[in-house]
């Protein structure tokens, strides 16, 4: 593929008009069109890391990848896009599996990978749409203040204590000593009952 700069009046979207090709089958909602014009308003050499796919037809170049980003940019005046020139003796078959390939995105979000480790209020003015059924209010780093713990605590039980929980039984003591763990486990012991 060639690579070259082309000028948006020989740029046309996939409307059909290739044998063989449908009509691009991508759409874009308004506001995330205008995320899309922020994201190269924000960062233009992006275009040039990420050309448009163009195939030649009767004189001007057909979009096979990269419509909305076309649409994008005439919008904000451009005059000319980095292309990929897509070699005009590509059959149509190759045309239409590009159209779709250069669309699917095949991985997915690792959102605790996001949130732990990116900061979100970026990646929105990156344009990242988040999923409905999170807040991305509760999901910013907060700071940790911890209770302040006076040095001596009166505590209420006593190594040795035993309480019986319905089924289940809890115990002050230490499971690194075998007398205190097999007194856990139905040995003897003082057993409180709440």
């Amino acid at each position: 593929m060639e690579q070259k700069t082309i000028k948006i009046a020989d740029l046309e979207v996939n409307r059909g008009q290739i044998d063989g090709l449908p009509k691009n089958p991508r759409t874009i909602k308004d506001t995330r069109f205008e995320a899309l014009k922020k994201s190269i308003e924000d960062a233009p050499e992006m275009l040039a890391l990420r050309e448009l796919l163009v195939y030649p037809h009767n004189g001007k170049f057909v979009v096979i990848g990269g419509n909305m980003r076309l649409k994008a940019c005439k919008e904000l005046g451009y005059k000319e896009l980095p292309c990929k020139v897509i070699d005009e003796n590509t059959p149509v078959e190759k045309l239409r599996e590009y159209t779709i390939k250069d669309n699917i995105g095949f991985g997915s979000d690792d959102w605790g990978a996001l949130f732990d480790d990116w900061n979100t209020d970026e990646l929105a003015d990156w344009g990242l749409e988040f999923p409905e059924d999170i807040n991305v209010d509760e999901t910013q780093e907060t700071e940790i203040v911890e209770d302040e713990v006076p040095e001596e605590v009166e505590t209420k039980c006593k190594r040795g204590d035993l309480w019986q929980l319905g089924e289940h039984r809890l115990m002050c003591g230490d499971a690194t000593i075998m007398d205190d763990a097999e007194k856990l486990m139905g040995g003897g012991g003082r057993l409180i009952c709440y």
